[in-house]
């Protein structure tokens, strides 16, 4: 099999090679940092030999409890906020026909979201919809008591219960959750879910390869076979024992700080494929919930091109010169299809007829990288193969390993977020939610 390419030739304008090797040794302490788990957040950890650690027998389990569900549910709501929604988003949005709610060849349920907001109108439009077909329910939460998630599950169950009665909702709700606590996993127990657990040694936004994202995914039809098989793949890659020189993982993590150090303080995360803009979501929450504390850390942005071209590319070009771009591109589409030529030729396309659309893009590509170097944007590239479960597996675990490294080298844990709980304290005050009523006063007074 292809292996995913990491491409930083096109850093040295901004930094030399000696720059980066200079930082290996720092980068090499870093990662055994992590595999030794002797750092802060050394409780987190459970996600870095996940891949070669999950079974297939465990693969089949889920495939089996879900293997119903494909049969008798047209929709699934995942309902979850951060990283209990946005990397099964990510990966079934990569795999899905572009148009798969009108795509009447779609044979898996069609994956919906819920709980990722607080929006009325959402929740009603949705209700209007699924009053029309049949559906299921993941559930994903630790605790059970996140606002966002728990108003739509509550909303979700009660409608559900009322389209198809008692029973018939509890074979079609889900909940991962924790093992043994937590507000839904009583309700799980109480009520005959099954419930698939959510690892306490995994964190969100690393939750990928546990049931958080595999069962959604395996409901709607991705083959976790081998998004874990890619995983593993890139596991081996990403190992203290292989060399800093041939370790993909530790030589973007450190040219990114090498960058960082530099001036460069966003990073912008770039792709030329339309399905992959949640995977630019699930990047920004890993990266900016993992590394932005105690005032440091890389900003994570994201553009979609070409499209953002005509947008966000003038800031890009010519804005201030704090920014750094990684470029995902992937090598091979699913699809070929030629631009014909038009004898009339008014749009002056004719010296494109008979060439390949991807090939259009992929010059769009190449001549914006080198558009941006000129302008001052150091370019960092990763290709992928094609678009598919095992090369996104490689991919997503890459990006988890490079950014466990990479807090290390910026002296933070990576594996907390202390800073995502300052606005719950301020919206329970204002809400007058129980135990919070000395605050609620005091909030009042500043707005």
């Amino acid at each position: 099999m292809e292996k995913i390419k990491l491409d930083i030739s096109r850093v040295y304008d901004f930094i030399s090679a000696d720059e980066i090797n200079d930082l290996a040794n720092e980068t090499t302490t870093a990662q055994r940092t992590l595999y030794k788990g002797d750092g802060d957040g050394k409780d987190f950890l459970g996600w870095l030999n996940l891949p070669s650690a999950i079974t297939d027998q465990q693969l089949a389990e889920i495939e089996s409890a879900v293997s119903g569900l494909k049969k008798k549910t047209e929709l699934l709501v995942v309902v979850g906020i951060g990283g209990s929604y946005l990397g099964a988003r990510a990966v079934n949005n990569a795999l899905t026909h572009n148009f798969a709610h009108l795509n009447k060849q779609q044979k898996a349920p069609h994956m919906l979201f819920a709980g990722h907001n607080i929006g009325e109108d959402y929740m009603h439009e949705m209700l209007e919809l699924l009053d029309d077909y049949s559906y299921a329910i993941v559930v994903i939460s630790k605790s059970g008591t996140t606002t966002e998630p728990a108003i739509a599950f509550r909303i979700l169950k009660d409608h559900l219960v009322e389209k198809v009665g008692k029973e018939e909702a509890g074979e079609r709700i889900i909940a991962v959750t924790d093992s043994s606590k937590g507000a839904l996993r009583q309700l799980a127990d109480k009520e005959g879910y099954r419930s698939f657990v959510i690892p306490d040694d995994v964190g969100g936004r690393f939750s990928i390869f546990t049931p958080v994202g595999l069962i959604p995914l395996a409901i709607c039809g991705v083959d976790i076979r081998q998004l874990v098989e890619g995983a593993r793949e890139m596991s081996k890659r990403c190992d203290p024992g292989t060399h800093f020189e041939n370790n993909p993982a530790a030589i973007y993590a450190a040219t990114r700080n090498a960058l960082y150090r530099s001036g460069k303080k966003i990073e912008i995360l770039v792709n030329y494929h339309n399905k992959l803009h949640y995977l630019s979501e699930w990047w920004k929450q890993l990266f900016g919930e993992s590394e932005g504390k105690e005032g440091k850390g890389i900003y994570p942005a994201s553009v979609d091109n070409s499209t953002d071209l005509h947008s966000m590319g003038q800031y890009i070009q010519e804005g201030e010169r704090i920014l750094f771009e990684t470029v995902i591109s992937v090598e091979q589409t699913d699809h070929q299809m030629t631009i014909p030529r038009d004898a009339a030729n008014l749009d002056q396309l004719n010296y494109l007829a008979t060439k390949n659309i991807d090939l259009v893009n992929k010059m769009a590509e190449l001549g914006t990288i080198l558009a941006h170097l000129d302008g001052g944007v150091p370019n960092i590239r990763i290709s992928i193969p094609r678009l598919n479960a095992y090369y996104l597996g490689q991919l997503l675990y890459f990006f988890e390993n490079a950014c466990g490294i990479s807090g290390y080298m910026l002296g933070i844990n990576p594996f907390n977020q202390p800073g995502v709980e300052a606005y719950k304290k301020n919206m329970f005050a204002l809400l007058e939610k129980p135990g919070f009523e000395t605050e609620t006063a005091q909030i009042k007074s500043r707005l």
